[in-house]
């Protein structure tokens, strides 16, 4: 027991510290991860069991399709916005953005936009397949899909999208501001693409909300994992230079 107690310390201190392979930044990710899976459990069960807030998605879902039955430059800019976000455009959008991390010689920063987002999007199929949804039915409808509906492939997409192109230029930011700002205008992003889908009709609400914790959880733990990889890449350089000095002496 006295031998226990100073290691469980040492285990805690450890993932808890700022520095070290397997430090606060693979904590926080973790922790991060459990928290969007257990929003996304409740959303999922509202769902599945008819909850009341199916009943709210309905009536946002009939509201906003009324609007957008009339036409306008805000359907039109909507349609826009949501074509580039289809699975096409994402995957070029993440390619060109991978291609230039690679070029720019940031190797981890790479693996976090391909594991991210290729990742993503096939961690989205695979829950639409699980629940099954359909999507919201007008007799009108402005887009038509085939696919099932929760979670909003589009939003979840652009969140992982912008949300590590966000980790990468606010590690990059040398103060405060332009470290907050990388977040705000994905935010922006992100909000635009998921409030699209609501306003021509493919999704509700809470495949929008399901969808934004799936695509921070998956985030998360991509961020976290390759700067574990990185920092353990580190690690074993400055062993392995420390073995090597005293034969160079």
């Amino acid at each position: 027991m006295t031998k226990t107690l100073p290691r469980l310390q040492r285990f805690a201190a450890n993932r808890f510290s700022a520095e070290g392979e397997y430090g606060l930044h693979l904590t926080i990710g973790v922790a991060l991860l459990l928290a969007a899976m257990a929003v996304f459990a409740q959303l999922a069960g509202a769902v599945v069991a008819g909850a009341p807030i199916t009943q709210f998605d309905a009536e946002i879902a009939n509201w906003l399709h009324l609007h957008a039955r009339q036409g306008g430059l805000l359907r039109d800019v909507l349609l826009f916005i949501t074509h580039i976000h289809s699975t096409p455009g994402i995957l070029v959008m993440a390619f060109c953005a991978a291609l230039w991390l690679y070029r720019s010689g940031h190797r981890y920063w790479t693996m976090a936009v391909i594991a991210s987002v290729p990742g993503g999007m096939l961690l989205n199929v695979a829950l639409k397949h699980t629940f099954e949804r359909a999507r919201p039915h007008f007799d009108e409808p402005i887009v038509t899909l085939t696919t099932y509906s929760f979670p909003s492939g589009h939003t979840m997409a652009a969140t992982v999208l912008y949300g590590v192109l966000a980790c990468y230029f606010s590690r990059r930011a040398r103060t405060w501001p332009g470290r907050v700002l990388p977040f705000v205008l994905a935010a922006l992003m992100i909000g635009t693409v998921a409030f699209s889908r609501m306003y021509l009709g493919a999704h509700y609400l809470t495949d929008i909300l399901a969808a934004l914790t799936e695509g921070c959880g998956w985030l998360a733990i991509c961020i976290s994992g390759t700067a574990t990889l990185n920092r353990r890449r580190r690690a074993r350089e400055r062993r392995q230079s420390g073995a090597a000095s005293p034969q160079e002496m």
